[in-house]
């Protein structure tokens, strides 16, 4: 019997979504569509892997046609199987909580005119104020801060609209966040996590599920939440758009997300 080429192999094919596999404009090539279309047709497993909640997750994978396999949302501290015979379309399998309260406690008397949102699975966001129109969605919330911070959580997201992205990574390093795991965005946007979470813990768990070995693991990403994940796969890629530290933590770059970089990625391994 003859051995199937090493490029047919299934691999777990992890891609993060904004920046990676749409653009910033929240557009998705038809490029990029086709590409990672023959990739799952190839029998690869590609796996969704953002930091965006449920509800801004089932649209991208509606769109790419996925409605089999796992998805990984909210930075890695949720974990869907998705289904379509279950009622949503998805179970989640893994959701990973934390006390949120000391770090916002910290970071809201640095930065006192932030506003914080946690995230309610399948539903949407309690807020401490409104979000700018479009960047959080389901039903908002707006609640006390005490509310907010009464129960258990599976990621927060600290949000400046006077601030940097500089300023946000100044922030964290003056003052430091422990027993969390947080990243920085490419906006004054700060996504924090329980410890030890993150893209890469979660798809590790994917990978046992699906029983794949390691060395047949690639993610491509292009943020500061991706940086585990690539350290995580065999391949980890880096979109040309990604800042430098991303690039440096990736064993190779692609083009831009606006000139399709993920489409030589996915063409290569079918």
């Amino acid at each position: 019997m003859t051995a199937a080429p090493a490029q047919l192999t299934p691999h777990l094919v992890a891609l993060d979504v904004d920046g990676t596999t749409i653009n910033h404009a929240g557009e998705m090539s038809a490029a990029v569509h086709a590409a990672v279309r023959a990739a799952v047709d190839a029998g690869h497993h590609v796996t969704i892997a953002t930091g965006r909640a449920i509800l801004a997750t089932l649209p991208i994978l509606a769109k790419l046609g996925i409605s089999t396999g796992y998805a990984v949302c909210s930075n890695g501290a949720v974990t869907l199987r998705l289904d379509p015979e279950a009622p949503d379309g998805y179970e989640v399998i893994e959701a990973v909580t934390f006390d949120p309260r000391p770090a916002l406690d910290l970071l809201r008397s640095e930065w006192p005119d932030a506003v914080v949102a946690v995230e309610e699975l399948g539903v949407g966001f309690k807020v401490s104020a409104p979000f700018p129109d479009g960047e959080l969605e389901g039903r908002i919330t707006v609640v006390s801060w005490d509310e907010l911070l009464a129960d258990p959580v599976t990621r927060v997201t600290f949000r400046s609209p006077n601030g940097t992205s500089k300023d946000f990574t100044d922030l964290t390093e003056r003052i430091g966040l422990h027993g969390v795991n947080y990243a920085v965005g490419f906006t004054a946007w700060l996504d924090i996590n329980p410890e030890g979470v993150s893209k890469g813990s979660a798809l590790e768990l994917v990978r046992r599920r699906l029983g794949v070995e390691p060395i047949h693991t690639v993610a491509v990403g292009d943020q500061r939440n991706d940086l585990e994940m690539l350290h995580w796969a065999a391949r980890g890629v880096a979109m040309g758009n990604a800042p430098d530290e991303v690039k440096a933590a990736a064993d190779e770059t692609t083009l831009d997300v606006d000139d399709d970089g993920l489409v030589p990625v996915l063409q290569s391994l079918v």
